[in-house]
């Protein structure tokens, strides 16, 4: 398997959305707006959660490919490349021993 392949993903989903393409879902996501996409990773993001609490292997890889392709939609809808979620990453791959401390709670804004 190649890592390419969500190259290639994100390449088609940055082509739908400056190339809107009947009968896409990723072109009904966008057409949709924020509000949309932000629902549809909320809600992956749950199914991730559920399916892995059944430890069903198959079922957890499922819905990691649905969350990924979903936060790639967000990622393109706000101009996010890969290569500045390379970049993050890049960063975390370089630290060692970086226990993080408590996090604050979260106030009302």
């Amino acid at each position: 398997m190649s890592y390419d392949v969500y190259e290639r993903v994100f390449a088609t989903i940055l082509d739908r959305k400056g190339n809107p393409e009947e009968g896409s879902y990723t072109t009904y996501l966008f057409d949709k707006g924020l509000e949309k996409i932000l629902k549809k990773v909320g809600e992956e993001s749950t199914e991730v959660i559920i399916a892995s609490c059944r430890q069903n292997k198959e079922d957890v890889i499922n819905e990691y490919g649905d969350l990924i392709y979903h936060l790639m939609v967000l990622m393109a809808e706000l101009g996010i490349s890969l290569e500045d979620i390379g970049r993050v990453m890049e960063e975390r791959d370089q630290k060692t021993h970086n226990l993080k401390a408590e996090r604050k709670p979260i106030e009302n804004l």
